[in-house]
């Protein structure tokens, strides 16, 4: 079936993001550093970011249960903007070349709401998409059903077969599938790039 529409995840597919990399000043040891970031801001603790919770309400009773590490849970929203290193090699080029072709883009990202308006000035490729769906603003996140829902809805309810979801996480995948979405999982710029053309939304490269 044609599609009509893309659906793109955005962190670890269209921005290089590795939290590590705003602790690496703060803890020097990388095994501390990891097991900070196993034990108390490990993935678990972040989601409720992407449900919405602030940077704020999130760090105060995890820095009341680890007194210890209070410095470095603030550093997760303070330093927020050093996990990224810019954007994934070749995946902003295929969304410029489908953007040639006219087809709508969107995103639906896993996200803190209260940092969206920033990430769109430091990445403007951000601000390209006909909409974003972020999962902080909605109140849930990936891979929650109602959450895809909320996007085909503002993509103006079409057939979930008419659009292509590409993100990182199975999961995510996953889910996307069960609801009838076309989907890639996106593991390199080149894999992505042979399945667009092979579905023919981008002319195959001399």
């Amino acid at each position: 079936m044609r599609v009509e529409f893309i659906l793109w995840d955005i962190g670890r597919v269209l921005l290089d993001w590795e939290p590590e990399r705003a602790y690496v000043s703060h803890i020097a040891d990388p095994v501390q550093r990891a097991a900070f970031l196993a034990d108390v801001c490990n993935m678990d603790w972040h989601c409720r970011h992407d449900a919405g919770v602030s940077f704020a309400d999130n760090a105060a009773p995890l820095i009341e249960k680890h007194p210890e590490h209070a410095a470095n849970i603030r550093v997760w929203s303070a330093n927020w903007f050093d996990m990224f290193d810019g954007y994934i090699d070749g995946t902003p080029a295929l969304f410029d070349r489908l953007e040639a072709t006219g087809i709508a883009q969107y995103a639906l990202s896993n996200m803190p709401a209260e940092i969206w308006p920033e990430m769109k000035i430091r990445f403007p490729l951000l601000a390209r998409f006909k909409d974003a769906i972020i999962s902080g603003e909605e109140g849930l996140i990936k891979p929650d059903p109602a959450l895809y829902k909320i996007a085909l809805a503002r993509m103006g309810n079409p057939p979930a077969a008419h659009v292509l979801f590409i993100d990182d996480s199975l999961p995510n995948i996953d889910a996307a599938r069960r609801l009838g979405f076309q989907t890639h999982h996106l593991k390199t710029a080149a894999g992505l790039e042979t399945a667009l053309i092979g579905r023919k939304l981008l002319p195959a490269t001399s």
